[in-house]
């Protein structure tokens, strides 16, 4: 983020207020130490606790941001970085009023979930999984959930209206407090169900064998989660919602959870999916008056989208095979380098190679975009248009037969539009893959739970 951006989001000489309506208990300072703070990191969880300890003040002076700085021993865009991500997780909501002398925020401490509930989640606890690792996964399990005691005791609690009756009253209007808005859920983090295209996940399911009625408001949340954690469109989910039925074709969150990690197991990889940070530092304008050039628009493509889509895309929407993705993955996690740029290295090389993805070769010029420090798509873009010949030189050093025809150089014409013809294609589905996606989905089911076997989700266990 430049100085200019952090500027209009937050400075030293902000003031804040902070609204605490409960106090944290014992229990939930250990749940934030242990669950939350190996997905956010020390920083975020810091900046809460002090949050926390400032605001359990009877009387409170006016506070600016510089205090802040102060107590933490870090610069305004650590602070906004970590309060960014504690809003992202549930911790915090920050509200801000702007006059013309000064500009004020209001920091909402929020509750951390049960260990219970946040283990039933699917985003946190992979996330949490992913982080600690399975020993330490299950001792946190023991630690803070009682297992059931099934078949010694049955609950005899008392309904609400066992025990009360209705009387005619009626609160004061000033009074009441005004209630959600049609549709609107309450939520424990931020998460936007609705982008998940749930008619055309409906459009595939037959209603008698699973009706809409099925469809709650808690299973549809579940569906949108377990979709953006596998990265699963509306078809797939139709298939692991047609695993996830029970005999009396009823459906569950947990059932859901165990069928759309069996099927990704099964259709995409063994091993479990990540989840990471994103860059959250506000991307430069790449709008002159308002249009994106062509270049802009492929630069904005590339920094947004999930290497495996990229490569979906780029090969005509065909799956890519698990050793690309795990390329892919391998160059983010061990070597460090943004997502964009990963886009813009898996991009060159495919359009080089005739539509290969060569180890060697693209983990060579990966440590030389590294040496570079390239950190967006744009320098790694006009990098790879730099060093082409240098590039050429490398992939064909092992080889003694005559150089395969140069694709790169065969579309330099195209590439005086900066955008490749595969970018505006990405969009179309061929015939095979639509013909594939209309199926018989109980007869899939079938095959499904076949090879499945004793598959085991080990996140679920």
């Amino acid at each position: 983020m430049t100085v200019r951006q952090l500027y209009k989001e937050l400075q030293p000489a902000d003031a804040f207020d902070i609204r605490l309506p409960h106090m944290l208990s014992t229990q939930e300072r250990q749940l934030i130490t242990l669950f939350y703070q190996p997905l956010t990191g020390a920083e975020p969880i810091s900046l809460y606790l002090t949050l926390w300890a400032e605001g359990e003040q009877v009387i409170r002076q006016p506070m600016t941001h510089y205090y802040l700085m102060n107590v933490l021993g870090l610069p305004i865009g650590k602070i906004f970085e970590a309060r960014i991500t504690l809003e992202a997780i549930g911790l915090v909501r920050t509200w801000k009023k702007e006059t013309a002398e000064q500009r004020h925020f209001l920091y909402e401490l929020m509750r951390p979930l049960d260990a219970e509930n946040f283990m039933k989640d699917p985003l946190l606890s992979m996330f949490l999984f992913n982080k600690i690792g399975e020993q330490a996964y299950r001792k946190l399990r023991q630690r803070f959930i009682v297992p059931p005691r099934e078949g010694e005791f049955q609950e005899v609690s008392r309904a609400f209206i066992d025990v009360f009756k209705p009387v005619n009253a009626q609160i004061p209007a000033d009074l009441q407090i005004v209630t959600q808005r049609d549709g609107e859920q309450p939520k424990n983090y931020p998460f936007y169900v609705e982008q998940f295209d749930f008619e055309l996940l409906k459009a595939g399911l037959s209603e008698q064998l699973v009706p809409a009625s099925l469809l709650t408001v808690d299973i549809r949340e579940m569906i949108a989660k377990i979709a953006f954690l596998y990265h699963l469109n509306a078809l797939d989910m139709q298939k692991v919602v047609i695993l996830a039925l029970d005999d009396d074709l009823g459906i569950s969150k947990e059932r859901l959870r165990k069928a759309a990690a069996d099927f990704y197991k099964l259709t995409v990889s063994k091993e479990s999916p990540k989840l990471e940070k994103v860059n959250t530092a506000i991307p430069p304008s790449i709008e002159q008056n308002g249009i994106k050039t062509k270049e802009q628009e492929l630069q904005h493509y590339l920094e947004t989208t999930p290497p495996v889509q990229v490569l979906r895309d780029i090969n005509n929407g065909k799956e890519p095979l698990p050793t690309s993705i795990q390329l892919a993955e391998n160059l983010i996690v061990q070597h460090g380098m943004p997502i964009g740029v990963v886009n813009a290295l898996l991009e060159y090389v495919m359009l080089t190679t005739d539509m290969k993805l060569p180890k060697k070769y693209v983990e060579t010029i990966a440590d030389h975009w590294g040496r570079k420090n390239i950190q967006t798509a744009k320098q790694a873009m006009e990098l790879a248009r730099q060093e082409h010949d240098k590039y050429t030189t490398w992939k064909n050093s092992p080889q003694t037969t005559t150089p395969k025809k140069n694709t790169y150089a065969k579309n330099q014409k195209r590439r005086e539009e900066k955008v490749p013809d595969w970018f505006y294609k990405r969009n179309e589905k061929s015939e095979e893959t639509s013909q594939n996606d209309q199926m018989d989905f109980e007869t899939e089911r079938q095959k499904m739970l076949e090879k499945l076997g004793n598959i085991q989700n080990k996140v679920g266990e």
